[in-house]
């Protein structure tokens, strides 16, 4: 079974009061699974939140009885349970930047032959909350919840573009001591992506995730103060060439993210974003 990248943070954050740590812990415990696992067992959410097996064991059975982890007798495993599913379907279904999205990057998807993704940054990874693809057989295979690390994909290195240093420099820090042997090219993706972003509008990430994929990505604020999103369109290199992204694709998501923009505002899309983001690429 995977392992998280941080055991030990449920425990850090835990130690804050009675109420809030059984709180925190509660919420390691359901953050533990990931779309790949259909079930775990008491073992597995020990390592990867960290927690003692006394604290999972007491702190399951609540969630069990509250519907928010469903019990295997037979297995003597755990499973998400409806409760939890109910509320990860209420908070997709009526995020408006979702539905409003989501046709746009269908049409993206089709055009380009890859897949296009919308995410929100939870911890050093971004999750899917939105995923589209194209009906091309190697299209990227993830799915809503899937995670995929900050720094090395086209997802994070846009999030992390969009932050002020201020709000950038802590991240790129604790990405330091999670992978210190990474640390020196970590930090010049993300200056780059930096650079990119403000000259052009978007990032790109060519083989840092994968060897064998490419992606743009941006980022994108609603008016009314919902967190950030990334977006990304990426795919195998034979779809994605780095010239075919920088000339065409990022326009393209740029123009994604203007459309999306007016939609909410009730407004008419515009070609103006692409058209702009077009003339810097070709100048570069």
């Amino acid at each position: 079974m995977r392992k998280r990248n941080n055991p030990t943070e449920a425990a850090e954050l835990a130690g804050t009061g009675t109420s809030a740590a059984s709180l925190t812990r509660g919420l390691a415990i359901l953050r533990a699974f990931s779309p790949d696992d259909a079930t775990l067992g008491n073992q597995d959410l020990i390592e990867r939140t960290g927690l003692a097996g006394a604290t999972v064991s007491r702190l399951t059975q609540t969630l069990v009885s509250l519907g928010y982890l469903h019990y295997d007798h037979v297995l003597g495993r755990y499973s998400i349970g409806a409760a939890t599913v109910s509320l990860g379907y209420s908070a997709l279904s009526s995020n408006p930047i979702i539905h409003i999205a989501r046709p746009l990057m269908q049409e993206l998807a089709d055009w380009t032959g890859a897949a296009v993704a919308l995410g929100a940054r939870v911890g050093l990874e971004m999750v899917y909350l939105a995923n589209c693809r194209s009906m091309s057989p190697v299209t990227l295979q993830l799915n809503v919840g899937s995670r995929v690390p900050i720094a090395r994909t086209a997802m994070g290195l846009a999030y992390l573009a969009d932050l002020d240093e201020d709000a950038r420099r802590p991240l790129v820090e604790e990405l330091s001591q999670v992978h210190p042997s990474q640390s020196e090219r970590l930090a010049a993706d993300i200056d780059r992506a930096v650079l990119d972003r403000r000259e052009f509008g978007f990032v790109t990430a060519f083989g840092s995730w994968h060897s064998y994929i490419n992606a743009v990505g941006v980022t994108f604020h609603a008016s009314d103060g919902s967190a950030t999103v990334a977006l990304t369109c990426g795919g195998i290199v034979d779809i994605l060439p780095p010239e075919h992204c920088r000339r065409e694709v990022g326009p393209r998501l740029v123009r994604l993210v203007q459309e999306l923009r007016e939609g909410l505002e009730g407004g008419a899309p515009s070609r103006k974003a692409e058209a702009a983001a077009t003339m810097k690429t070709q100048e570069r």
